[in-house]
Formats: C-alpha cells, structure tokens, sequence
C-alpha cells in the first residue's frame, strides 16, 4: 500500500490569503506549482496531514485538491495520492539557464582517483552497523576536534604497522581530506613566522593553489632519478630560507620516483638544524607492486615531520576523511587553527574506525593492490607492443605510470588521445615554477585507478592509438630520461 506524506512526515509550506480560506488555499497551491517551486510528480500530503498542519478542516483541502486536479495542474489516483501534474511547473523566476552538459570521455586516465566502483560497499555497510550500535550516545555531540578517540587509536596502529610511523593517538588529528590539513598547516606556518616553503618542482595545482593563498612564497626543488633534490635545502641562494618543505617521499607526484635514503638523511638533518618543517604527504604510499615498501619519512624524525594520509586513494575521495600525525609542539597549533571542533563526519570516523580494527581495511587495500598490478602490467604489456620507444617509468608503486614523449610532442598526442574518447593528462602542467634550473619533460601521466576492469581493455587501445609510434616501434627513438634534468 502505497505511503501518505503523513507517514513520511514532510511538511508542505503554504500561506492560504484573502477572505475565503478555501480559495486562497487553492490559489496558494496553484502558485506553487507555477512557480517551480512544487515540481512536477511531487506527492503532496493527505488532506488530512495538510489539514492538521494548516489548522484547516479536512474539507477545506480535499475541495482545494479537487478544484486543482478539474484545472489539470494536479493529478488524483487511487493508491498513488494527489501529486503534481506533468509539465504545469515553470521555471523559478530568475532561475539560471541549464548548462549544457559535458561530453563525457569514454575512457578516463587522468591521474587521482581509485576505481570508484570497487568500493567495498557490503563490509563497509556491515561497520557502520557494528560501530553505530556500539557508539555512545555522547559521540553524536560536537566532539573532540581531534576527532574520534576511536578512530585515532586505530590509525595510530594501522600506519605504525603499515607505514612505520610512530605517533601517539593524541597527536593525531582527523581532518576533511589532504587539503584541509594543508590549509591548517600553513595557519601554523604564518604564525610561526615562516613566509617561503619548498615543493617539488613537479606536482599539483589545487597545493600550489593554496599555499599561495595562504601568502606563501614557494621555491622549486628539482625532481630527479633519486627524488626531490632535498640537498639544496642547505643552499640559502636556492632554499631562499624556507621554513618548511612539502614533500611526497614515497612516491612523488607525478614523476612516481620514491625519495632516495641519502635525501631522506638530508631533508631531517635541514629540519633539525634549522628548525623548519617537514609535511609529508603519503599520496599513494599503500599501493606498491615490485619493491618493499618504502615507510614513512615521519618515522626517522617525528618531531619535524607531519604525516598527512587520507582515505581518497585507498577508499574514495568522497569519504573527505584524512589525517595528520603532528610533532608534540604543533598539536595545539593545529587545533587552534582548526577552531575548536570536529570537522568530519562521527558516523564515518566510526566506521572507518571499525573497519581498520576488523581486518576489513587491510584485506580490501591488499584486493586493490592486486587489481592495480593486474592493470599496470596490461598497460606495460600493451606500449611494448604497440610502442616500445615509449619508456615507462615510475611503476614500481601508486595509481599511475609516467609514458616520456618525443621532445615537442605532449600537446598533440593529449589532443589525439582526446579524438579517441580519452582523458589523459600530460606532465608539463604539472611543472609550475620558473625559478627551477630544468625544463618540463614531455610526457604523459596515466592514471590505472579509475576505469573499471571491464573498460580497461578499450582504455589502453585508445591510449595506444593515439601515440606517435606505429606497432613496430616506428617513430623517432629518444634517449633515456632523467626526470628533471635536461637530456
């Protein structure tokens, strides 16, 4: 039997005028249906809900309901209620003109997010179930901004098991994503007096975006077969005297190179001796296929390291759940800057809570990394084929692979990968800043995360297609490369 909106509960405002109730109540109605603002196919209440709310009799409704459905601009079936008629509603006044929308890509390889569709959605419904029914009720309230005592007890096991940090769950804090923290970080920088930070000479926009709005100036690192060139941080003609350096030691975006142990050495040593600031972003630190997995910078020195992780790479950015292992004297720092209150959803905090101490998450980490493998060695596979003078680098670890280009060529072969229904993106806009000594390499940057299994096939014959070399490996042969370095 179908539900009244009495059942469901939804209120309807109407404000009936004039004299006669029964007219103004029709006109109200009218009104709100031409208006838009009742579109069309709404259920509206029972005469007896709209009634009580209205304070009306029954009658009163049922005969404004009956006035409408004789005009045609409501519709009353048995079983189905009174709803609202097909192509009565206008537009809003004032209301914006749809946008056209988007021709969508076929394929999508643009570098950033996981296969969305594997999303763990049975075991997560499962703890969010255990965790809400465990949840005291007192956990529904504002709450630590810190965030859940749960969750940071977890994460403080999970990432000194997994990621060899070492940080006591009241120094971690739980945050909406990478962003977030970077933002609350560079609120501790400003107060503490730093103006200029150091980044890797390749990486993300929406990073340098932010950093800049935050007023702080940036100074380019390079980025090479051994990682971010961290030695120059010494140099104060190139250092520019930074007082904190932004990192991604495991494995750098977008170059995929993980930081060398020397510059490893050399980037604590800076922090120690000068006091600076390391923030270490674990991008995509869990997914690594050929190599032992390379641990946390934080855990030769967490006294100068902040560990920043997120839930984006490994679940879905969707989650907006990230977190930060902080040095004992930037604690309170943070929390100032965060205002005072938990950011991130408690049900959410819960369940992940729950799904880290169940097992669930390392089993599901450990499915993706198998499923991810399976992708990149397809993708190898197919440019050794259909383009073996294309050198593939940066596979040992992450969500993406890096394809070198002819000199000159990157800007056409993103338009032909287009022409082929593919997204992709290429590593010159992905090198920002002038005052490096090297220029942009022409590349490409192929993101395996987010076509499902079943599309992967079509992804990497478009993405072959559109690449300059023919199935015998014609084309111009190039020598090998050394990211940020001129060759």
């Amino acid at each position: 039997m179908a539900r009244s909106w009495a059942t469901f509960g939804v209120d309807l405002h109407l404000e009936p005028t004039g004299p006669h109730l029964r007219r103004g109540l029709t006109d109200a109605l009218r009104e709100a249906v031409r208006s838009g603002r009742l579109p069309a196919g709404t259920r509206l209440p029972s005469s007896r809900s709209l009634a009580a709310d209205l304070g009306i009799a029954r009658n009163t409704v049922a005969d404004a309901y009956a006035d409408l459905v004789a005009e045609g601009w409501l519709t009353a079936r048995q079983g189905s209620g009174t709803r609202v008629a097909e192509g009565r509603a206008a537009p809003a006044a004032g209301a914006a003109p749809p946008r056209p929308e988007r021709r969508r890509p076929a394929y999508d390889l643009r570098p950033g997010t996981p296969d969305l569709g594997s999303f763990p959605r049975a075991e997560w419904l499962r703890a969010a179930r255990r965790a809400l029914t465990a949840a005291p009720s007192d956990a529904l309230g504002y709450g630590d901004p810190r965030g859940r005592a749960e969750l940071r007890t977890a994460l403080a096991g999970y990432l000194a098991r997994a990621r060899g940090v070492r940080a006591d769950p009241e120094r971690i804090v739980v945050c909406a994503g990478f962003a977030h923290g970077l933002r609350l970080l560079t609120t501790v920088l400003r107060a503490r007096g730093v103006r200029t930070i150091a980044v890797d000479s390749y990486g993300l926009d929406e990073h340098w975006r932010l950093l800049a709005a935050a007023g702080l100036a940036m100074t380019a690192l390079p980025v090479d077969e051994r990682g971010t060139d961290t030695r120059l941080l010494t140099d104060p003609g190139r250092s520019q005297g930074a007082g904190a350096v932004l990192l991604t030691p495991a494995h750098q975006f977008p170059v995929g190179v993980p930081l060398h142990h020397d510059r490893r050495a050399a980037v604590v040593d800076w922090a120690r001796h000068t006091g600076g600031l390391v923030l270490e972003d674990d991008y995509d630190g869990e997914f690594r296929y050929d190599r032992q997995p390379v641990g946390a910078l934080q855990g030769l020195d967490p006294g100068h390291v902040v560990y920043l992780g997120t839930a984006s790479k490994s679940l879905a950015p969707g989650l907006r759940l990230g977190w930060m292992a902080l040095p004992a004297d930037v604690t309170e720092e943070v929390l100032a800057a965060k205002g005072g209150v938990d950011t991130s959803g408690v049900l959410d905090q819960l369940t992940l809570a729950e799904f880290i101490t169940s097992g669930a998450y390392d089993r599901h980490v450990r499915a993706a990394r198998t499923r991810y493998r399976r992708r990149r060695d397809a993708l190898v596979a197919a440019l050794a084929a259909h383009a073996p003078a294309i050198r593939v680098t940066g596979i040992a670890a992450g969500l993406h692979a890096v394809l070198r280009l002819p000199p000159g060529t990157e800007e056409a072969v993103v338009r032909a990968a287009a022409y082929q229904g593919l997204a992709v993106d290429g590593l010159t806009p992905r090198y920002r800043h002038p005052d490096a000594v090297t220029d942009p390499l022409d590349a490409l940057v192929v993101g395996y995360g987010t076509p499902p299994d079943h599309a992967w096939s079509g992804a990497l014959d478009a993405l072959c297609a559109a690449l300059p070399f023919g199935e015998n490996g014609s084309g111009i042969p190039f020598p090998g490369w050394i990211p940020g370095h001129k060759g």
